[in-house]
């Protein structure tokens, strides 16, 4: 039997809502108006931030100069730095000077770093020292992050491996210290390594030898803020410096290169305050403009304001059938300690306030995260959380990774319940490269329940993320 022309595309037309009903597609080419709660930040939650440091007369040490002032961590970077000759891991490069920090709070950057690619606590392609405020004492940190986001830091100070912690030397503020930094590329066998000094302290930080491979680059040389939430500022001089051996003039201004280093302003980079939604941008190369996402935090379920989510609503959904999601993706800031999950999740149960820190995966949700240890960087893996105890989340090692280079990544995200034998499990791919978390047989069937699918936010708190996802496809009905 032969169909009438035009019959074939009609009963296609008529037959697809029920072929793909069970997902949808979700441009954001308008706003969606997905259901949300603490995703944008209330009124007054904003801080004000006054950055004022880089050169100052009246700040002299034997004669002469210095470089400091007033500098606030905050997510807009801000610096007072001399241009220098581009280098890399295997170019030597030192500094020396003397240093006073004033008693009070502070999380400052002094070293080499790269003025194009200033992102997030542990900013890449740099090698500097780290110096904390903690009253009437400060503590110095070495560190240094490559061109891959991957870091690793030395201390002033002693590790002690039977309590897996580091021993900082509390160094008394409000006086002058000598210190010297200095990055040997011959090192280590070969890998590298920063010898500092502080005072009559020393250091040794090495870089890894996989560090080591994936290189960097720096350009400037002197203080950066801490580029991460608004914070408390320190007050830091440095006086008497020397760069590769020569000592640099402060009798007058130097007239080095600034950014936003005498500023006052108003920033929203709040933790954990989100601002997280549609977005009229096109961050992450969907077809058209418009997106969701912005700055992510992880939460605290002690406190109702501080858990948020921003989801599509969907029917009720459970693990006795698959699950399916797909999508855009691109990370543009991540900071060290941060986390941002995407998936499905609950609307009453993964923001339910409650006095446990013992999981920072939130109740009832499937789905990946965005995160990853310091020293190597940020990956994408399959996590969950469901009743009766069941949680996990693939390694890191086995995981995707992905730069906070604002790059774009297709990503695909899928559940599978127990068939045929085979165990019940997720699997995450971002771009060509796949992993899968193999999830215990009974979790099919311990009455995890979900009626959202979007970000929610992690239980435990830390610090931020600027992510955005397009083009999302989602199982919203089983």
């Amino acid at each position: 039997m032969k169909l009438l022309p035009g019959l074939i595309p009609m009963l296609a037309l008529l037959l697809s809502p029920l072929l793909f009903a069970e997902e949808r597609l979700e441009t954001f080419d308008r706003d969606p108006g997905w259901d949300a709660l603490n995703n944008r930040p209330a009124p007054g939650t904003a801080r004000e931030v006054v950055q004022d440091f880089g050169f100052s007369a009246a700040k002299a040490v034997d004669g002469g100069g210095a470089i400091g002032g007033s500098i606030t961590p905050d997510g807009h970077p801000a610096y007072y730095a001399k241009i220098m000759e581009e280098r890399s891991l295997n170019d030597a490069m030192s500094a020396s000077g003397k240093l006073f920090v004033k008693s009070g709070a502070g999380n400052t950057l002094l070293g080499f770093f790269n003025a194009g690619t200033l992102n997030e606590w542990r900013t890449p392609n740099s090698v500097v020292f780290r110096i904390n405020g903690r009253g009437e004492t400060f503590h110095m940190h070495t560190e240094y992050a490559t061109s891959k986001w991957r870091a690793g830091a030395g201390l002033i100070g002693s590790y002690n491996k039977e309590t897996d912690r580091n021993n900082n030397v509390e160094l008394p503020s409000g006086q002058w210290y000598d210190w010297t930094l200095r990055y040997d590329p011959a090192a280590n066998d070969g890998g590298g390594g920063i010898h500092a000094t502080f005072g009559e302290y020393e250091s040794f930080c090495p870089i890894f030898l996989e560090h080591r491979k994936d290189g960097a680059t720096f350009n400037r040389f002197g203080i950066l803020n801490v580029v991460k939430s608004v914070d408390s500022p320190g007050e830091l001089w440095v006086s008497k410096l020397s760069l590769e051996g020569a000592p640099q003039d402060f009798s007058a201004d130097p007239q080095w290169e600034s950014l936003r280093n005498r500023e006052t302003y108003t920033s929203q980079e709040v933790r954990p305050v989100f601002d997280v939604g549609f977005s009229a941008t096109n961050h992450a190369g969907g077809g058209a403009s418009g997106e969701f996402g912005g700055l992510f935090f992880r939460g605290d379920c002690r406190y109702p304001e501080k858990l948020g989510y921003y989801g599509a609503p969907l029917n009720d959904l459970d693990l006795s059938k698959p699950l399916k999601a797909s999508g855009k993706i691109t990370l543009r800031r991540g900071v060290s300690d941060s986390t941002s999950i995407f998936g499905f999740f609950h609307a009453k149960d993964s923001v339910e306030v409650n006095p446990s820190q013992q999981f920072g995966t939130p109740m009832n949700f499937l789905g990946f995260a965005v995160e990853g240890p310091s020293a190597e960087g940020f990956f994408v893996y399959p996590t969950y959380r469901i009743p009766n105890d069941h949680q996990g989340n693939a390694a890191y090692g086995d995981a995707p990774s992905i730069l906070p280079d604002g790059a774009t990544h297709t990503w695909t995200l899928l559940y599978e319940p127990p068939q045929d034998g085979e165990a019940a499990h997720i699997t995450v791919t971002l771009d060509d490269q796949s992993v899968t978390l193999p999830l215990p047989a009974e979790v099919a069937t311990a009455g995890a329940r979900f009626n959202r699918f979007g970000f929610v936010s992690p239980w435990i708190d830390g610090n931020g993320q600027r992510v955005y996802l397009d083009d999302i496809t989602y199982t919203f009905k089983q």
